[in-house]
């Protein structure tokens, strides 16, 4: 495992199991953790080993092309693009993630985001702790208008797993929601509910959040004039992945009120550079790429990953990630 420390923060080998423990995975086989791996270390510690366990260590075409005995990436995670998937396919190397394990404790972020947003529960949680309500000449405070969201409009930009959840939370809030996404066949049953174009969600929109994987083809698709077409009001959420998102141009449109808001747990760049624009842009709530993070979802990740793996092992791979070309990559 080359970046082991997301996925069982606090573990140290013989002092502290972590509040994830390894023991599913180290039953099939030597294993070795390391929490964390930078680039120029991949090929010493990948050295001799079949099988590789990565989050976000980036394995390369010339990673694969130098590993010989590597026979098997699995990626505990779901997304796939920290991985060359041709390069490892060339190479006779399988590829698995975990498609399904985090979607209970990412749409439930999503929301956190946006009630920080609509009800301001934490500043004026803060107002409170500062005497600001104590000091009021009325029984009740708050620092800004809170918005409901009954009746309003939520935008799911990628309608699989994770947002046909979210889909379904939004419409328990008394939401109607459009989704924009290239797979339409499982629409869901509950009313108020419409398929639209990536233009029209943006547009008609009081919430829009994305869903949709990181590929070459959408990376900086929310761009300013995506951004233009949102409502005075609106609020956008990011979940996802930051590149989808042109931070310079959203930092500058929230300058503008237009989106009035905007709820992001990831970035471009991780940890978060000082010189990112959105650190300073007005109306931003920004979490540090959390929303996966439940103890609950890891140990479902944890569990399989370990089931990946032992697949593997028994010849009967399972999640494989296809590459690009064949017409099955998922």
């Amino acid at each position: 495992m080359l970046d082991g420390a997301a996925l069982n923060p606090g573990y140290r080998p013989g002092a502290s199991p972590g509040d994830n423990p390894w023991d599913e995975v180290a039953a099939l086989g030597q294993l070795v953790v390391h929490d964390r791996t930078p680039a120029a270390s991949v090929l010493e510690r990948a050295a001799g080993a079949a099988v590789l366990l990565v989050n976000k260590t980036r394995i390369t075409a010339a990673s694969v092309g130098a590993l010989p005995q590597l026979r098997l990436i699995a990626v505990t995670a779901t997304g796939t693009d920290v991985v060359d998937v041709e390069a490892a396919a060339s190479s006779g190397v399988t590829v698995c993630n975990v498609p399904e394990y985090a979607g209970a404790s990412v749409a439930q972020h999503v929301f956190a985001l946006l009630l920080e947003i609509t009800n301001a529960v934490g500043e004026n949680a803060d107002a409170v702790m500062q005497g600001r309500w104590q000091r009021s000449e009325d029984f009740c405070f708050w620092t800004r208008p809170t918005i409901e969201l009954a009746g309003k409009t939520f935008g799911i930009i990628g309608h699989g797993r994770i947002g046909a959840r979210v889909g379904e939370i939004a419409h328990a809030f008394g939401m109607k929601v459009l989704a924009a996404s290239p797979n339409r066949s499982r629409p869901p049953s509950y009313p108020c509910f419409e398929w639209a174009s990536v233009e029209r969600v943006f547009a008609d929109s009081d919430v829009v959040s994305l869903h949709c994987p990181m590929t070459a083809a959408n990376a900086g698709f929310v761009n300013a004039a995506l951004l233009a077409t949102m409502k005075p009001h609106a609020v956008l959420i990011n979940t996802a992945r930051g590149a989808l998102v042109d931070e310079p141009a959203l930092a500058a449109a929230l300058a503008l009120g237009r989106p009035a808001a905007a709820g992001l747990d990831v970035l471009s760049a991780e940890p978060a550079r000082d010189d990112n624009p959105l650190l300073a842009a007005p109306q931003a709530v920004i979490t540090p790429h959390m929303a996966w993070s439940t103890l609950a979802a890891r140990r479902r990740l944890m569990h399989e990953s370990a089931a990946n793996v032992a697949a593997f092992l028994r010849g009967t791979p399972r999640n494989v990630v296809r590459r690009r070309d064949d017409g099955k990559r998922r």
